[in-house]
């Protein structure tokens, strides 16, 4: 349920309450990347937390700052509609 208040709070997901509620997106799928869905549910996962000390400390920054970008960059062209086309792949459930 947790997730779920985390998508709710980003706008990803809205709730709805009565007989007919739950949950449904709360925009057009299209619109939804992965990289939004990561930094509503694990924001610190895209987040370079690594330190610049040391000898080597300022080239293993700069290497992490690198690989986070490129991850943040590949997430955010994966969009919930992207997902759902893909014929063959898995179905997931909530």
């Amino acid at each position: 349920m947790q997730i779920l208040n985390d998508l709710r709070r980003a706008g990803l997901v809205e709730s709805r309450r009565g007989a007919a509620g739950g949950y449904l997106l709360g925009r057009k799928p299209d619109k939804i990347t992965l990289c939004q869905v990561v930094d509503a549910v694990e924001p610190s996962l895209l987040q370079c937390v690594v330190s610049g000390d040391g000898e080597s400390g300022p080239a293993v920054r700069q290497a992490w700052e690198r690989i986070s970008a490129d991850l943040r960059r590949e997430l955010d062209a994966v969009t919930l509609e992207t997902l759902a086309s893909n014929p063959g792949g898995a179905m997931f459930y909530i």
